[in-house]
């Protein structure tokens, strides 16, 4: 009678997790988790308490701080709209931002695309020109286009100060000079072979422009229209003095919460909220447009 023998089991050898040597150091990566986590609680406390207020009553948030509200209400997201005319000042900063952002990248992807492709009399001088516009503040041309503005109403009659089209001419003093540095880097990666090709096959220069140039820069383009429709946006100083109770922008408008009698605390975090919806929004949207825009001068 024959037996059977059964086979050894093989001994299992422990695996043994090895770390890569190029792999950062675990006290490396606690520090990350830590400042990560603090600077995420750094940006997002204060998110908080706006939300929060704005969900109080007047009397709660006026009185004793609690992180945990004890009522909530939407009433605040409600009165906003007749306590102030917040609908108005809307409108101004749609119209008053969309038209300096429309306008700020028609007139830089021209003039951009002249520095990046053409050699001129005077390139150099233009180019540092519009980049050393950016070394001033703001507050200095306020008084001049103050000035400007008054007196050529006086003289022809057209009325630049308190009006949307001074204010538009106001915000293309400072961001088409950053739109068309912007927009020279991106030009220069993009391949001047486009071009070339473009005019073989029986295009003109603003052919090729329109149909060749600007569809292979719409990063760079929409990273233009991000960065001049969030400075017209949020801008406070210039609205606030070329502007009048009809053309008021909503950053100069949120000021109208704060009364002789009373400060509505609720309204105006509750304003805030509606306010940044439209730049949120589209940030969002454009993420990936922006972050190509933003770096291809630097992978060129």
């Amino acid at each position: 009678m024959s037996s059977t023998r059964t086979p050894p089991t093989p001994t299992r050898t422990p695996v043994t997790s090895t770390r890569s040597p190029m792999a950062p150091a675990r006290s490396f990566l606690w520090f990350r988790r830590i400042f990560l986590t603090l600077l995420a609680g750094f940006v997002l406390v204060p998110v908080y308490v706006m939300v929060s207020s704005s969900l109080k009553p007047l009397a709660d948030v006026t009185g004793e701080f609690r992180w945990l509200p004890s009522g909530l209400t939407v009433r605040p997201y409600i009165d906003i709209w007749s306590t102030v005319p917040l609908a108005r000042y809307f409108v101004n900063s749609l119209i008053v931002a969309g038209a300096a952002t429309v306008c700020s990248v028609v007139i830089a992807v021209f003039a951009a695309y002249a520095v990046s492709r053409y050699d001129f009399r005077g390139k150099r001088v233009f180019t540092v020109t519009v980049l050393s516009t950016q070394m001033f503040p703001g507050i200095l041309f306020l008084l001049p286009l103050f000035l400007l503005y008054v007196n050529i109403g006086n003289a022809t009659g057209i009325a630049l100060f308190g009006s949307r089209g001074g204010l538009i001419l106001t915000y293309l003093t400072f961001s088409l000079p950053f739109s068309i540095w912007m927009l020279i880097g991106y030009f220069d990666s993009v391949p001047r072979d486009l071009d070339e090709a473009a005019l073989v096959d029986g295009c003109g220069p603003l052919k090729a422009l329109l149909r060749i140039v600007v569809p292979a820069a719409i990063p760079g383009i929409v990273a233009v229209a991000v960065y001049a429709f969030m400075t017209a946006w949020g801008e406070v100083l210039f609205a606030s003095v070329m502007t009048n109770d009809t053309t008021r922008t909503l950053a100069v408008g949120l000021q109208a919460y704060s009364t002789l009698n009373d400060v509505y605390w609720n309204q105006i975090m509750a304003a805030s909220l509606v306010v940044s919806v439209p730049v949120v929004a589209g940030f969002l949207l454009l993420q990936r447009y922006l972050v190509a825009g933003l770096t291809a001068g630097a992978v060129k």
